[in-house]
């Protein structure tokens, strides 16, 4: 019985050959108790989730190893990385060797006048070396395989090759190919009728070097597309200026704590998430936002750690630490999208968990077939060999996963988490995009934009007056109007009896005079229409009025644009009234709006747009847009929001520039579109030439070939997504 929520753990998996070896790890996990796991062949990762009342980490490592694998209980990603180089290495000095052996033996078989006395022996010899110990690892887990009853590709690769040396020897031995004055001519093409005595040595040894070579830029690749999260986690500061009693020490970034006090010199990264207490400076955010303009920063303002200071001294005192800092949540994000599936990639991962069998009987149906029809026992051997050596399933396994890894990097290089591959689908059917307006389209606070002073009163007086009185006050308006007066004039005056009247007014006694800010008799229209308006009055009379505006973010009207060329058609949604709503959409280039929107009834606009067979995004930063990001059928959460509008998005847009937005769909219906056409090619591929291998069409050197390339084509082409860029990248700065 459970006890309480999951404990989620990532475990590196070595061993793994092809997707369905990383499916049939996938369903023995799944048969355990309070386990629920999903395992990526392109990141050689198991993401598991179990109820620790009914599993646990030794549990889930011993199943994985009885499966034939074996998982790498650490709690650090460097010990998978320093596996995955090992991993690399080895199959690079075996791929040079076989390369050097494989190419006399080749030679010697195409090339009748290299062939002299004995020199199929000789042959023999270096194609034994190349498919006995070249072709190890194939080996190694085809009988691993075979002791827990499976077939994986390695077992393709390993028959395959194991089949063709064999009949070799048979032919040498018993046949009369062993002869000292053997000849043997060479065909790209072979028919029906050949030769009996026929040895297809530079077959196994070829298709053991090119199926090493895909394995080496395969796993080259893929260490590649991983290379934008690890570059990501790897810029975090290694020491920190900890400051204690006025001094400063140098110590490691692990030694700090919540609470600390830390000095930021200019050029220095942020050593953790903190706030500003003392100095000012222009921050560098572009290693998590994608921004490439520094922001100014100053007391109070909150800093993330691994950004760049550019600018002047700066104290800060550390609000998070370790997993607990942007930093470690966007990896944790990206892990975690890297880790799921797209609908598409399920079925080509139950395709491979039967395919291999299919494969296998298909041979076997191949080699009968070309024996019945009198074809000759070579003919029907070839054939036989073809088919096993061109229908190994890698591509299908990396056609998703790989997309993935480096569509979900890039991502976060600029700034845009992707929750997980479902949300690819999503961003394909978008047809509305709904967006919520302060944070979002503006900036989130108000700011004095017109000084409106009555007759014989002084645009600077009314500021004064105004300004001396909210200074006592808390409310949005009374605070800008406050802070614009002391930019603006200096010092206020000193106030008296100063109070706040339901957060709607701000009053005073200022020089003598009682003194008003706030709410006050009806606005004409034409006045009203200018933004938020507040009244001053003294002793009664009015003096004047200021105009106040929550400015719109530089870039929105450019997002609102970038998104139209999507398809998108932008609705503004906000509680603010139809005047203010209208001035904000007129400036960004939105004509829909719905205004005076309660914040509970937001998630209902959204579910009015759905029901009438709009395909609805939302894109919001407050708490109380989380009902509508989730209740939307793709959520944007703006990143410099709260954290549950974040939770509740699928997307989010770690800046807070409304131009991630329109990246953020662009680069997931890229990804989108890679993975698509990674499978299109790896299905293809697999329909088109096993008929050609089955009808003794494809030499099984080519077939080899053909193997390999489409392996590496489906990484190679997914790697182009590093090549994505952001639109405010491009833009003029």
């Amino acid at each position: 019985m459970s006890t309480g929520a999951p404990t989620r753990i990532e475990l590196p998996v070595e061993g793994m050959s092809c997707a369905s070896c990383a499916s049939r790890i996938e369903r023995k996990l799944n048969r355990l108790d309070g386990v629920h796991a999903t395992v990526n062949y392109a990141t050689e990762r198991a993401t598991v989730e179990y109820d620790p009342a009914l599993a646990g980490t030794e549990l889930i490592a011993d199943t994985i190893e009885q499966t034939g694998y074996h998982a790498v209980l650490t709690p650090s990603g460097d010990r998978s990385d320093a596996v995955s180089d090992d991993s690399s290495s080895q199959i690079a000095r075996r791929l040079r060797a076989s390369a050097a052996m494989t190419a006399p033996v080749l030679a010697l078989a195409m090339v009748p006048p290299l062939q002299f006395d004995g020199w199929q022996w000789c042959s023999l010899l270096l194609a034994t070396i190349v498919v006995g110990w070249g072709g190890l690892p194939f080996h190694r887990a085809a009988f691993a395989n075979l002791r827990h009853g499976t077939a994986t590709m390695d077992t393709l690769i390993s028959v395959g090759t194991l089949a063709a040396l064999g009949w070799s020897g048979v032919a040498m031995l018993f046949l009369g190919a062993g002869g000292l004055g053997y000849r043997m001519s060479y065909d790209w093409t072979f028919g029906a009728g050949g030769r009996s005595d026929n040895i297809y040595l530079e077959v196994a040894a070829v298709v053991t070097t090119f199926v090493l070579t895909g394995r080496f830029f395969e796993s080259r690749a893929k260490r590649r597309a991983g290379t934008a999260l690890r570059a990501l986690l790897a810029l975090g500061a290694k020491e920190v200026s900890l400051l204690e009693d006025g001094r400063e020490r140098r110590v490691p970034v692990e030694q700090l704590r919540v609470g600390d006090l830390f000095v930021v010199r200019p050029g220095e990264r942020v050593a953790t998430d903190g706030v500003v207490v003392e100095g000012r400076s222009a921050v560098d955010r572009s290693l998590l936002t994608g921004e490439s303009i520094p922001v100014e920063v100053g007391p109070g303002d909150n800093v993330a750690g691994a950004t760049v200071n550019a600018g002047g001294v700066l104290a800060v005192r550390a609000t998070a630490v370790g997993a607990d800092t942007a930093l470690a949540q966007i990896g944790r994000l990206v892990v975690a999208a890297q880790s799921g599936k797209a609908e598409a990639q399920r079925l080509a991962d139950r395709v491979s968990a039967v395919f291999v069998p299919i494969v296998i009987a298909l041979s076997l149906a191949a080699l009968a077939f070309w024996l019945l029809d009198g074809a000759g026992a070579g003919f029907a051997f070839q054939a036989a060999v073809a088919v096993l050596i061109v229908a190994c399933p890698c591509a299908l396994g990396l056609a998703t996963p790989t997309a993935l890894l480096v569509g979900t990097g890039r991502g976060a290089q600029l700034g845009i988490l992707i929750k997980g591959p479902e949300v690819l689908e999503q961003t394909r059917t978008v047809t509305t995009i709904v967006l919520d307006k302060t944070g979002t389209i503006t900036e989130g606070r108000m700011s004095v934009a017109e000084l409106l002073p009555a007759a014989g009163v002084s645009s600077d007086d009314l500021l004064r007056l105004a300004g001396a009185a909210a200074a006592g006050s808390d409310h949005p308006v009374s605070r800008a109007i406050a802070e614009h007066a002391v930019s603006k004039l200096g010092p206020s005056p000193a106030a008296d009896e100063a109070t706040s009247v339901s957060g709607l007014h701000a009053q005073a006694r200022v020089d003598g005079h009682q003194v008003r800010v706030g709410r006050g008799e009806p606005l004409p229209d034409e006045l009203a229409a200018r933004g938020t308006v507040a009244q001053v009055s003294r002793d009664g009379a009015v003096v004047g009025h200021i105009v106040l505006r929550d400015a719109v973010k530089p870039g929105s009207a450019e997002a609102i644009a970038d998104l139209r060329s999507l398809g998108l058609t932008p609705v503004l949604l906000t509680g603010d009234n139809r005047h203010t709503a209208r001035v904000v959409a007129e400036a960004v280039g939105i004509e829909r709006f719905v205004a005076e929107v309660l914040p509970a009834d937001k998630a209902d606009e959204i579910r009015r747009l759905q029901e009438q067979g709009e395909v609805v995004a939302m894109v919001g930063d407050g708490i109380n847009d989380a009902p509508a990001l989730a209740q939307a059928d793709l959520g944007l959460a703006i990143g410099t929001g709260t954290d549950v509008a974040i939770e509740a998005g699928d997307l989010t847009l770690v800046s807070g520039d409304l131009r991630a937005a329109a990246d953020a769909i662009r680069l997931a219906r890229r990804t989108l579109s890679t993975i698509r056409g990674n499978l299109f090619w790896a299905f293809g591929y697999n329909v088109v030439l096993i008929p050609l291998a089955f009808a003794g069409k494809l030499n099984p050197m080519l077939a080899a070939a053909a193997m390999a390339l489409s392996s590496i084509f489906v990484v190679t082409n997914s790697l182009r997504l590093r090549r994505f860029r952001s639109r405010r990248q491009e833009a003029p700065a």
